[in-house]
């Protein structure tokens, strides 16, 4: 074949990922947004300590037949930082915006991905809007007290006396060890995983203010486990089909957490991948046909 023939030869264009913000209560919400306006939306939502750009392997390889939504909530990514006087850094509130910002984007359904702390975010969507949710992916997201082990002792002790001293314990979870920490225990090959990562997040958490920030939204969790007993009942009334796609090694979101999922979710989909929290960086190959295939099979697509 000559080279000429090649060169004519049609190729495949990969979906333009647009990098968007709207403006909410007077809040700049920063969103990924991507894929056909008409086709079932996927709606991913990223845990600590990065935002959206977790996601930027997987928006994608799912926007040729997803319309692919994916938020930075306040304080992370390219979203604002209000002050901490004027705007209460909660989960209840992130889940608030993002509901403004699926509303003004004229959806009416979704399915959704939930990691770390996208986890409480979307039990916030779904236990006012539990019809929404057409399928269900989780990653290292918990719902199930069981997931909440020893790493958490500390964290439960600032909880339950919210003292500075207990608070300022706890500042080390947003240090520069601590997020490589996040990215490469549990990984088999470390030479899969960019150090990117930690750049991008550790120059976020560095901004001034950021660090008090993340502390007021690690207070807050424990307002999310009042609710778990709600989101179990909704999985059980409403059966969402869900993939669990867990890196079972993590040290925060240990496999204790994804077990119990089983109880209350009959159409489930559960798979433990061999590393720890971020599974998407190391174990994207494996895991992301995986994703694609369930949403093929659960929701349906965009015809190409």
């Amino acid at each position: 074949m000559s080279s000429n023939a090649a060169a004519s030869r049609p190729t495949a264009r990969l979906p333009v990922v647009y990098h968007r913000s709207m403006e909410i209560d007077g809040v700049k919400l920063a969103y990924r947004e991507a894929g056909p306006a008409d086709a079932p939306v996927v709606l991913l939502l990223h845990g600590f300590p990065t935002s959206s750009h977790m996601f930027r392997h997987l928006i994608p390889a799912l926007a040729d037949r997803y319309h692919v939504i994916a938020p930075d909530y306040p304080g992370y990514g390219e979203s604002g930082s209000p002050d901490r006087s004027t705007f209460d850094y909660t989960f209840a509130n992130f889940g608030n915006l993002i509901r403004t910002l699926l509303e003004r984007l004229h959806v009416d359904s979704y399915a959704m991905y939930v990691m770390d702390y996208g986890a409480p975010v979307g039990w916030q969507l779904f236990v006012k809007d539990p019809d929404k949710l057409t399928a269900l992916v989780v990653q290292n997201g918990n719902a199930y007290e069981e997931g909440l082990k020893a790493f958490w002792d500390p964290i439960r002790v600032y909880w339950a006396d919210g003292a500075a001293a207990s608070r300022d314990a706890l500042r080390w979870l947003v240090k520069l060890d601590t997020t490589i920490f996040q990215y490469t225990d549990g990984v088999d090959d470390k030479e899969r995983i960019s150090p990117d990562n930690w750049i991008h997040d550790q120059a976020l958490l560095d901004r001034p203010g950021n660090e008090d920030i993340q502390m007021d939204v690690m207070y807050d969790y424990r307002n999310n486990v009042p609710l778990y007993p709600e989101v179990q009942r909704l999985f059980r009334k409403h059966q969402p089909p869900t993939l669990i796609v867990w890196g079972e090694r993590d040290t925060i979101f240990p496999a204790d957490g994804a077990h119990p999922y089983k109880r209350d979710l009959e159409d489930l989909e559960f798979h433990l991948i061999p590393t720890g929290h971020f599974v998407l960086e190391d174990r994207g190959d494996e895991v992301i046909p995986m994703i694609r295939d369930f949403l093929d099979r659960r929701i349906g697509h965009a015809k190409g």
